[in-house]
């Protein structure tokens, strides 16, 4: 485990104003069955780096039905990261994967030109209360990027590069932070690392990347003499290092990367540079051009009205 660098620079000496761009608080979204918190987008920020899209499903004890299942849906011009801390999660798609996913391991999707997917407990937890808490994040990918090939990739916990010391550990999951990287394929320069810190335990974050937020799961962090509690998103402001210092036990999510290319529209499950491709998108989905999802072909959720 490569040492997390020393705490520059050193705590309180900026103001959180001169740090912080925003502070994001999540929404409830209904998808069918079960809430999630939407983080990303918001009115007050549409993106980080190339992130249009996190939502956080838990922390709570859900029973394990058909209404905690995600049924097959279409994408296009993105790549989804699924990380869970807890529960288990069957992912199926229509390019033939089927993965377990379990917590600590990354799933990175590239819908580009199209995919559809769904994401089921588990049928032996059928009946049964598990535990669940987990994101689900939407890279939007570049302009150059947007029809790729559809692909999928899985990368178990122990695969994924950690740093750490005095009482912090990160986890990286997407990209490259402290000296590491992590071996998913990306298409532009980004990080997520899922990151745990003992009470009183302090985080550098360099200013390495262009766009930088830090999601508290639990627990209570102090950012330059200001105190932000779970569930908030706390977008910091391009171009100073900081450090964040955890009141109580904390753990977070740490994402951001370069600027995108320009924007991106989101509809559903669809995000493009062309308001254009989205209604063709649309309509294939509509009237079945999507290929099926293996394993999950008599299932789909229809088209929004």
């Amino acid at each position: 485990m490569r040492p997390l660098p020393l705490p520059d620079p050193a705590f309180g000496d900026a103001l959180a104003a001169d740090l912080i761009e925003t502070v994001i608080v999540p929404r409830a979204r209904d998808l069918g069955g079960f809430t999630v918190g939407r983080v990303l987008p918001a009115v007050e920020r549409r993106m980080v780096g190339p992130f249009i899209l996190f939502d956080q499903a838990g922390p709570a004890e859900v029973l394990m039905s058909e209404k905690f299942d995600v049924r097959p849906h279409p994408h296009i011009g993105l790549a989804t990261v699924t990380y869970l801390h807890e529960g288990k999660i069957i992912h199926r798609d229509s390019i033939g994967s089927e993965q377990a996913i379990q917590p600590g391991d990354v799933n990175w999707m590239t819908a580009g030109r199209g995919i559809a997917h769904s994401e089921r407990g588990p049928v032996e937890f059928r009946g049964e209360r598990h535990r669940v808490l987990g994101f689900q994040t939407w890279v939007a990918l570049p302009r150059e990027n947007e029809e790729a090939a559809p692909t999928f990739f899985h990368h178990d916990k122990d695969a994924l590069p950690v740093v750490g010391g005095d009482g912090a550990t990160v986890r990286l999951g997407v990209g490259s932070l402290y000296g590491e990287r992590s071996p998913v394929e990306t298409f532009s320069d980004m990080f997520y690392a899922d990151v745990t810190l003992a009470a009183g335990s302090r985080l550098p974050i360099d200013a390495g990347h262009e766009e930088r937020a830090a999601h508290v799961i639990e627990g209570t962090v102090d950012i330059a003499g200001d105190r932000f509690d779970a569930t908030r998103m706390v977008v910091f402001r391009p171009g100073d290092a900081l450090v964040i210092k955890a009141v109580t036990p904390a753990r977070l999510i740490l994402l951001g990367g370069e600027t995108m290319d320009g924007p991106r529209h989101i509809w559903w499950n669809f995000v493009s540079s062309s308001k254009e491709r989205i209604e063709e998108a649309k309509n294939d989905w509509k009237i079945g051009r999507f290929d099926k999802v293996f394993g999950d072909e008599k299932d789909f959720i229809p088209l929004p009205e």
